[in-house]
């Protein structure tokens, strides 16, 4: 942040009394604070690109949104969503694109940001593209409240560099074994090796109401028995045959059948999203966001019973 405030101040004209106020304004812009939500799960199929798309279209309706695509290897938020991306992040990394030239806007009001599809892990990046990217997001901060993430499934190191950077990390999981092991496989590794103790829990697909808590109650017990974590209920999302037609349609649910149960249930989840505590000082801004996704360090893999 330091550095970007630099270059900036740098290239200002001797100051007026005018121009400190719009300065001092840029800065406080900048310094507010950014909700960040990794949404993630250890398995692949349960949901999550339909969780973060619908989670921002239900955000924007009050807040400043922005999705970021974070699955480095096979991109499908813009396919989701209908999008044809001409850059990706990967043009940010290497200083080809500005942020602002990537970002898509969404029908939905949201914007997002379309992940390199096929490019490396971020962990291979050079310091030159860490402080492109710490840069960008620097000057994206003053146009957003909310950052969603959509990671990849499992326990690839991209997907621990962004949910241990988020301040929120919402877990989807659905009533299937393999949903439940590998989310506790990815909590494991995340609060052994990456110091996050919390987690949000999301409950996908449930086929009646209360199914959702009953399996997040299941899910805890397991948990918490064997991680020093503390595990949240963030909601459930029933299993609803208008987000499959929504899908097909490339259209979030909320968007196209929003009186569906799935579209509310997505509305209250947002709900819920947005009295979510943002901590204050440097832990609240989208610059120790980025800097804590481009820190480097080796990779830490741990062997789940």
């Amino acid at each position: 942040m330091k550095i970007f405030c630099d270059d900036v101040l740098e290239n200002l004209p001797m100051p007026t009394p005018e121009l400190s106020l719009i300065n001092n304004a840029k800065l406080k812009a900048l310094a507010q604070p950014v909700q960040v939500i990794a949404v993630t799960g250890g398995k692949g199929g349960v949901g999550k690109t339909s969780v973060s798309v619908n989670l921002a279209t239900a955000l924007a309706a009050r807040k400043r949104v922005v999705l970021l695509d974070g699955d480095l290897g096979l991109a499908n938020a813009d396919v989701f969503l209908g999008l044809s991306p001409r850059y990706t992040l990967a043009h940010v990394i290497s200083g080809e694109r500005t942020l602002d030239e990537v970002l898509i806007e969404a029908p939905q009001g949201f914007q997002v940001v379309p992940a390199a599809s096929g490019a490396a892990d971020l962990a291979c990046m050079g310091a030159a593209e860490h402080l492109g990217l710490v840069r960008a997001f620097s000057s994206l901060a003053a146009q957003v409240e909310v950052l969603i993430i959509d990671t990849a499934a499992g326990i690839a190191h991209a997907v621990l560099q962004f949910a241990q950077a988020a301040q929120q990390v919402l877990v989807v999981i659905c009533d299937e074994p393999a949903s439940l092991t590998d989310g506790y496989a990815l909590i494991k590794v995340l609060s052994r090796n990456h110091g996050v103790g919390r987690f949000r829990v999301l409950a996908n697909r449930v086929r009646s109401p209360g199914a959702g808590r009953e399996l997040f109650e299941r899910f805890e017990r397991v948990t918490t028995r064997f991680l020093d974590v503390v595990l949240e209920f963030a909601g459930e999302i029933p299993d609803d045959e208008y987000v499959q037609r929504s899908v097909r349609e490339q259209r979030p649910v909320c968007d196209a059948y929003p009186a569906s149960s799935a579209a509310r249930a997505f509305k209250k989840l947002a709900e819920a999203a947005d009295t979510w505590p943002v901590p204050p000082g440097p832990r609240g801004n989208i610059e120790f966001f980025v800097e804590r996704l481009v820190q480097r360090g080796p990779a830490k893999l741990a062997v789940v019973p």
